[in-house]
């Protein structure tokens, strides 16, 4: 008798079929050296984070979530680099913009700087933003909404789609609710431009 019911519980796997392909997005990764791009990254990826190095020229690293996967290209924050951040621009979908809120007031300063040229760049003015306030556990760090004041983003990014959140590298489960609100106007914008 039980050898019908396996063959039952059987069926029914085999008929479901592979799920759906979840949507794949393309986003950059840009912020400063020492924001925390790459651990935040490799975290979200169950790697190891013990022997990250700086990263020089860019990564690419597919991200699994549970309702689409992001193709992230991380450029790398040192000075020589950043200058060539925009020839990597073409072809995102979506832009990850990390600082450490922790960070010198100069570097805040430069963290300013940069994001606002990326959220006018035109190949991504358009694009949604997630800029994620890393290293809020530390002392020093400055309140999301200090960082949101000082970054100007409410006048500059109007009618714009971005999101601040504050983050930490021991809390993933912050960020990937972070990055899941990033995947809801990835699709958002998808429906738009009626690409389904």
């Amino acid at each position: 008798g039980s050898d019908i019911g396996l063959q039952k519980c059987f069926r029914t796997l085999c008929c479901k079929g592979p799920p759906p392909p979840r949507p794949e997005y393309d986003v950059v990764c840009i912020g400063l050296m020492g924001s925390g791009k790459t651990s935040l990254l490799s975290r979200l990826c169950s790697e190891a984070t013990d022997n990250i190095v700086p990263t020089t020229g860019f990564s690419i690293k597919a991200v699994p979530f549970q309702n689409a996967i992001l193709n992230v290209k991380e450029l790398g924050g040192a000075d020589s680099i950043k200058k060539y951040w925009s020839r990597y621009y073409q072809g995102s979908q979506g832009v990850v913009f990390i600082l450490d809120s922790a960070s010198s007031e100069e570097d805040l300063e430069v963290a300013r700087t940069e994001l606002h040229s990326a959220l006018q760049h035109p190949q991504l003015c358009t694009l949604p933003f997630l800029i994620l306030a890393n290293h809020q556990d530390k002392p020093a760090a400055r309140s999301v909404q200090e960082i949101k004041k000082y970054f100007e983003l409410e006048p500059l990014a109007r009618g714009k789609s971005w999101i601040l959140e504050g983050s930490t590298v021991d809390n993933m489960d912050v960020v990937k609710e972070s990055f899941g609100q990033l995947i809801h106007l990835l699709e958002e914008k998808d429906h738009e431009i009626g690409r389904i």
